[in-house]
C-alpha cells in the first residue's frame, strides 16, 4: 500500500472528486497519458464516459505492470477536448472512478484542450503514483 496523505484544508472549498494536496512518500511511478484506445489501437466508441473508462483502465493496467496499485495514485491530470460534455457526464464519470479506483481521490486537474494526439480521442489521463 502506498504511503499517501490526502490534505484538504478547512479554509478551501470542500473538494468533490479530488484532493487539494497529496503528500507522497516512496518510489514514484510516472504514468504516460492514456486515451480511450483499446488493445487494437482504436479509440472506443460510446462517447465521453466510455472513453474515460477505457483511458482509466489503460492507466491502471500500466500502473499494475509497473508494480503499483490503484490506491497509490497521487496526482492525475485529465485533458478534456469538450469541457461541457465532460461536465454533463461528471456523475457517470465519477461512478466509473469509484468502481475502478474507489473513493480516495488524488490531487487532480482538468484541462481543456483543442484536441489530443488521436483526433477521435475525447479525454486523456496522465499522472503519477507511489509504491
Amino acid at each position: 500500500m502506498a504511503d499517501l496523505e490526502r490534505v484538504n484544508p478547512d479554509n478551501l472549498a470542500k473538494p468533490s472528486g479530488f484532493s487539494h494536496a497529496v503528500i507522497a512518500r516512496g518510489t514514484t511511478i510516472h504514468l504516460a497519458g492514456q486515451t480511450g484506445m483499446d488493445g487494437s489501437g482504436a479509440i472506443v466508441g460510446g462517447g465521453m464516459v466510455a472513453q474515460f473508462e477505457q483511458a482509466l483502465s489503460n492507466l491502471l493496467a500500466a500502473l499494475r505492470a509497473a508494480g503499483g496499485q490503484r490506491d497509490g495514485i497521487a496526482a492525475l491530470t485529465v485533458y478534456i477536448v469538450d469541457m461541457d460534455d465532460y461536465r454533463a457526464h461528471a456523475r457517470e464519470i465519477g461512478e466509473v472512478w469509484k468502481r475502478l479506483v474507489g473513493t480516495d481521490y488524488p490531487a487532480m486537474a482538468g484541462i481543456g484542450v483543442a484536441r489530443l494526439w488521436d483526433p477521435e480521442a475525447l479525454v486523456e489521463l496522465q499522472g503519477y503514483a507511489v509504491l
